[in-house]
C-alpha cells in the first residue's frame, strides 16, 4: 500500500525541498540584506510607469460581484465540457440532465441580470 503513495511522497518532498533550496538562497544572497531599503525600492514595479493607485485606494463592490459571477458561471460551463464530450456514451439521460443544468444556468443568468449586478456602476 505504501507503495502507491510513494510517487506522491516523493512529488511533496521534492517540492518542499525545491522551495526550501530558494528561500534559503534568497535569504542569502537578497538584496535586502546587502542594500538599505528605500521606500523607492519597496514601490511596486508597473510596467516600467509610476504607479497612481494610492494605498487607500479601494474598488467599488461592482467590480468584486462582476468578478464573482464570471468564476461562478465560468466555471459552472467548464463542467459542460466532459459530459458534452461522452454524450453517446452517457445516452438520453445525460441529454435531459445537461438541459435542466443549462436551464438552471439560464434562469441564474435572468436572475442576476434583472437585479442589475451585472450593471457597471
Amino acid at each position: 500500500m505504501l507503495r502507491s503513495y510513494l510517487p506522491a511522497l516523493v512529488f511533496i518532498a521534492l517540492g518542499a525541498g525545491v522551495g526550501s533550496l530558494f528561500a534559503g538562497l534568497n535569504r542569502l544572497f537578497g538584496y535586502r540584506n546587502k542594500r538599505k531599503p528605500t521606500t523607492y525600492r519597496d514601490d511596486p514595479y508597473e510596467c516600467g510607469l509610476p504607479s497612481e493607485i494610492q494605498q487607500g485606494f479601494r474598488f467599488g463592490i461592482s467590480f468584486y460581484l462582476i468578478a464573482m459571477l464570471f468564476i461562478l458561471f465560468d466555471i459552472e460551463v467548464v463542467f459542460l465540457y466532459p459530459v458534452a464530450v461522452q454524450l453517446k456514451e452517457f445516452g438520453t439521460f445525460a441529454l435531459v440532465e445537461l438541459s435542466v443544468f443549462i436551464a438552471l444556468l439560464l434562469v441564474a443568468f435572468v436572475y442576476v441580470w434583472r437585479r442589475g449586478a451585472l450593471e457597471w456602476r
